[in-house]
Parts: structure tokens; sequence; C-alpha cells
């Protein structure tokens, strides 16, 4: 019997690139303990400037006059933390209302919004629905080429929008980005499936809102998300349409206090008393405008990754 000998100049060569695997990029090879803390480093500082602002704005909001008479203007370090700027804005006034027409305009618009974006979206997904090339393309055309600034306002002029709060919805309701976005994603739902409802004897409407809807729930609250923001940050509509201060939003409330134009009636009073700080006034007023953005940003970003790449790069 002959003796096997395993000699590693006898085995049989491999041939490159079949066992071996390929050599990756650097970016993609697992970073060492530099590289580790490097991108913690870079995410700390990230997080810091992001913050910082926030939190100097929050604890300006709750000191006394006195701490920021101290301070000789924006807090960093709490002392004597009151909530009289907060309790000044919510007693009513001004800046109630402008709050209360602001959270209206904001439900109103992104429900128009979000009805006209996904039934336009879900008809231009249709391959087969009737002139739907001709208006996305008249839809993309939108995206690079505008009548202006002046044929806008004659228009809504002419419409009698003017001192109406249909002037804060109807000129800014429709995103073609976030139509586009939307018909991406309906365009990723299997064919099959809405074939099958189809011969069950749904019909477009059942189909989009038993179907389409329930599988689109990820990019729908991400849209819902876009167009909350905008109504609610939206001030440049109010200030050239509305003429009524008090039909204003509270953006541009927000905006007479930053720039001192004009202070609320009964907030005015308390100041030149010395019983409240016009800055601390200030800070609250943009922390009430930051507010309803920070709670329900974490509520929708975990939709992000599927909802926006998803519906972007198919279609």
């Amino acid at each position: 019997m002959t003796a096997v000998i395993d000699d590693p100049a006898h085995r049989p060569a491999r041939r490159p690139g079949r066992w071996a695997a390929p050599p990756r990029p650097v970016w993609e090879e697992k970073p060492g303990p530099a590289g580790l803390a490097a991108k913690g480093l870079v995410l700390a500082l990230a997080c810091l400037a992001i913050l910082f602002p926030l939190w100097i704005v929050v604890v300006t909001s709750l000191s006394s006059r006195r701490t920021i008479d101290e301070a000789g203007g924006l807090v960093v370090i709490p002392e004597d933390i009151t909530f009289v700027a907060y309790q000044e804005l919510l007693s009513g006034g001004q800046v109630t209302r402008a709050a209360v027409i602001s959270v209206l305009v904001t439900l109103v618009g992104t429900l128009f919004s979000m009805t006209v974006s996904v039934l336009c979206a879900y008809g231009l997904s249709r391959s087969g629905s009737l002139g739907h090339r001709w208006l996305l393309m008249l839809l993309l055309a939108t995206m690079f080429f505008s009548a202006g600034l002046i044929p806008t306002y004659l228009l809504v002029q002419s419409l009698g929008l003017t001192d109406s709060y249909l002037a804060l919805i109807l000129p800014s309701a429709v995103s073609v980005f976030n139509i586009l976005v939307l018909r991406g994603f309906f365009m990723g739902i299997s064919q099959e499936l809405i074939d099958s409802a189809r011969i069950d004897g749904a019909g477009d409407v059942r189909i989009l809102w038993q179907i389409v809807m329930p599988l689109s729930r990820a990019v729908l609250a991400v849209i819902t998300l876009f167009y909350a923001v905008g109504y609610w940050s939206a001030w440049f509509n109010a200030s050239l349409y509305l003429n009524d201060q008090d039909m204003m939003p509270l953006q541009n409330v927000m905006i007479q206090l930053v720039q001192k134009q004009e202070a609320p009636v009964g907030l005015g009073q308390a100041i030149k008393t010395g019983e409240l700080s016009g800055l601390a006034v200030q800070m609250a007023v943009m922390v009430m405008a930051l507010l309803p953005v920070a709670v329900l940003s974490p509520f929708v970003q975990r939709h992000f990754k599927k909802g926006m790449l998803t519906g972007a790069v198919k279609g």
C-alpha cells in the first residue's frame, strides 16, 4: 500500500476568483479601533452642533428676566426655571389664535394634499390609464419652469382667495416631487396582485383603498410628514396673501416677535413692566413652533429608508 503524502506542492492550483473571496474596497473594510473612535467623535460633534443651540433656546425660554439679564442674553446654564413665558403665550390672545390657525391649516392642508397626490400618483402608475404619459410630462415640466411670483399672486387675487385661509393651502397644495415618489412606490406593487383583485370584481377605488394604500404605509407616512412640516413651517404665503393680523399663523407671529416689529396684545405690557423678558418670549415661541415637528419626526423616522429609497428608485 502506498502512503499518500499531503504535499502542498502537488495540490491542484485554485483558479483565481472561484474559491477565494474577491478583495473588497477600502471603504467596505471593517474599521479598526482608531476608525471607530473617529466615527464616534464625528457623530458626537455633529449631535452637539445640533442639540446645543436647541438647548440654549429651551433654557432661555424657561429663564426668568433676572437670569437673562445676568447672562447678558442667551442662557446656557439653567437657573430660576419659570414657565411664565409659556403661560402668557397660552393664556389667550394673538399667539394662541395663531397656534390654532397653524394647526387647522396643517391638518386640512395635509389631508387635501395627500388626497390629491395619492390619486394623481396612482393614476400615473397605471400604464393603461388615459393620457398618463402626457400628464406625467406636464407635471415634470412644472418642476423646471415656473410662471413666477407676480402671475401666481394675480391668479390668487383673481380667484378671490386673498385674506382667505385657502390662500395658505391651494397655492402650495401639490408637490410634483412627492407625486413622483408615490408613483414610483405604487409601480413597485405586484401587478398580479392588482389583476387578481380586478378579476374578483374590485374597482380602482377599492384596489387603491384596500390593497395599494395598506402596502404603502411607509411612503405615505413619509410624504404626510413632508406636507405637514411644509404647512406648519410656511410663512411666505401668509405674508403675501393675508392683510389681517388676526389671521396670521404662528410662524408669522414668531417672525414679528423675533424681529421685534410688534408684540402680541397682552405681552407688550408685561414686557414693558418688567414682568417678562422679551427674549424669553421669542425663545418660547420658537419652541412652540419646533415642538410638533420634533415630536412627530421620531415616529416616522423608521419609514424613511423604505419609503423614500424604494419610491425614488423604482419607476
